[in-house]
């Protein structure tokens, strides 16, 4: 709140206006000499850990799509049982990979204490599958949970004829996964678009701190989705092309894959997995390699160091290279 006050002033209304005017200069100068606040630093999550749903009712029989709607359908009884594993098996690795740093690092062990956040699909298989994975994880190491439209299913169309689903999958495997629109349904270019959303949204709750995490615990964000989904979105993070997205496998029920920060600042997929993991999700040899560099690489040195992905579009260009017999020949002409 500002507060005005008015004087009286016996000296005249010249007088009183000069010194409004000096009052007003020493104002904005107060103004101009006050010191800059320090840029708060963004704390990246440590993790990002992308979960696929345990078996679910129509992973078992097709025929429940016939009758049930597609984001009701429940897990069963195997599928509730893998989403209690996974969730064992991420407090495990949290856990383990949390005391390793801080017997290594010089801090105090407070300051490597992991917490987890996490988003969701709408969906009942997604909802069922964190809440069984729940149960793993310790309260006070729970910050939140959010309930995201933009990571839900792709949509096949309402309710689905098997047989004619049937017929529709083979048309999309000659027409291309990620293109192919299914009948009252969505591409996976469909998904591509609103994922993209969701990870701009991701990234403005990090930069302004929405998740309200201390700066010295390790933040973890866990995303309980679907495989297309979960894809798609690795898809838009590592820059993969289509063509490199027609060759990715599905994720198993609650599978996980862990990207990790590396040395640099970049999340690879290459800190926390194998090489034959990775070449055994479908990946090229050129993106394992892409991999391991982004876990020892610096952040936002991608579009310098990743020649790669420039000479898929480039193969030749209007002007060769200068060599460097070109360069000490224009050096002379400088010079003379």
């Amino acid at each position: 709140m500002i507060n005005i006050h008015i004087h009286n002033n016996n000296n005249g209304p010249q007088q009183s206006q000069k010194q409004s005017q000096k009052q007003t200069q020493n104002f904005h100068f107060q103004q101009q000499k006050q010191p800059q606040q320090p840029h708060n630093h963004k704390c990246l999550p440590k993790r990002i850990i992308l979960v696929r749903h345990g078996q679910s009712q129509g992973n078992k029989d097709e025929r429940s799509y016939t009758n049930t709607p597609d984001h009701k359908i429940p897990l069963t009884s195997l599928g509730i049982n893998q989403a209690q594993q996974a969730g064992s098996k991420i407090v495990q690795l949290l856990t383990n990979q949390s005391s390793s740093s801080s017997s290594s690092s010089k801090t105090s062990v407070s300051c490597s204490i992991w917490k987890a956040y996490f988003y969701v699909s709408p969906y009942d298989r997604t909802r069922s599958t964190l809440r069984e994975m729940g149960r793993a994880f310790p309260r006070k190491r729970v910050i939140g949970v959010r309930e995201e439209c933009r990571i839900r299913e792709q949509d096949f169309g309402n309710f689905q004829v098997v047989e004619k689903m049937k017929t529709v999958k083979e048309q999309r495997e000659k027409f291309g996964r990620f293109f192919y629109r299914f009948p009252e349904g969505e591409s996976a270019a469909d998904v591509y678009d609103r994922v993209s959303s969701f990870l701009e949204s991701l990234w403005r709750d990090i930069d302004m701190n929405r998740l309200n995490r201390a700066p010295c615990d390790d933040l973890n964000l866990i995303i309980i989705s679907h495989g297309l989904a979960l894809r798609v979105f690795l898809m838009k993070w590592f820059k993969w092309s289509v063509e490199q997205f027609e060759y990715l496998s599905n994720f198993e029920n609650c599978e996980f894959r862990v990207m990790q920060l590396g040395q640099g600042g970049e999340y690879s997929l290459a800190v926390h997995h194998t090489e034959e993991e990775m070449l055994s999700w479908g990946l090229s040899q050129e993106m394992v390699d892409e991999q391991k560099w982004r876990a020892q690489a610096n952040r936002g040195e991608w579009n310098e160091k990743c020649s790669w992905y420039l000479d898929s579009f480039f193969d030749q260009f209007a002007d060769p290279d200068e060599t460097e017999e070109d360069n000490n020949r224009k050096l002379q002409i400088t010079l003379n």
